[in-house]
């Protein structure tokens, strides 16, 4: 028993202090993980797991895992229910831009600079500051971008046309095996798919290494074997 609250306490206060040390990283850590931060989030689990297996002995360093999932999943529960205590471990949404000017102070209070500003707008598509309406930091890092509105894209509605519906589509064949259930849930029938199937000269369901119902009615096929005459390259 003496190992069984040893383990137990000693997971629970390493718990106790991840979690702290989480919250003061902050949502960089969270966001885009630079090669310090991540040595740095290596040490410290590793630090963390070296204080409870050197003085744990034998077969009951495992209950300390088990004992951390349940913590994890217990405190996910906790921060469902409870506003507060999500507010607390989570933290907010904070504003780093507002009309094209960038909110120094906010920033400053993330410890969040100017260069993961920069990577995370050109990962929204936006090169230039001044097109931003608002910047939002997420809770998890993400950044949510509003764009002024002379420069969102047209969509049809604002040309008032009328457009069909998009859905997602149905998987019918997965590596060469068909989806019966999928089939089923469209009202379709291997008769139909077959027939789908000779239409784009395959006769041989083993062959399809993909396919897919889209919601037009249409039927993409990708072979496992596809001839392609040139495989573009990204390297340079």
């Amino acid at each position: 028993m003496d190992q069984l609250w040893l383990v137990a306490w000693k997971s629970v206060l390493i718990f106790i202090v991840l979690v702290i040390l989480t919250r003061l990283i902050g949502k960089k850590l969270l966001s885009q993980m630079t090669y310090f931060d991540f040595v740095v989030g290596i040490t410290i689990g590793t630090i963390s797991a070296t204080y409870i297996t050197i003085a744990v002995k034998g077969m009951w360093v495992l209950i300390s895992p088990v004992l951390m999932t349940f913590l994890t999943v217990l405190l996910g529960y906790i921060t469902t229910k409870s506003l507060t205590t999500r507010k607390i471990l989570e933290g907010e949404p904070v504003v780093v831009m507002q009309n094209g000017k960038i909110l120094e102070k906010n920033m400053l209070k993330l410890r969040y600079h100017i260069d993961d500003l920069e990577m995370q707008l050109r990962d929204k598509g936006v090169f230039d500051f001044g097109q931003v309406e608002f910047a939002i930091l997420e809770p998890h890092g993400q950044l949510s971008v509003l764009k002024k509105s002379q420069f969102n894209p047209v969509t049809p509605k604002d040309l008032n046309l009328s457009t069909g519906y998009q859905g997602l589509a149905s998987e019918i064949i997965k590596d060469g095996q068909i989806l019966k259930q999928n089939l089923k849930q469209n009202n379709l029938t291997l008769d139909w798919l077959y027939q789908k199937l000779r239409e784009q000269n395959i006769n041989d369901v083993s062959s399809v290494f993909y396919a897919s119902l889209n919601t037009d009615g249409s039927l993409y096929v990708d072979l496992r074997d596809d001839s392609l005459k040139y495989v573009q390259k990204v390297e340079d």
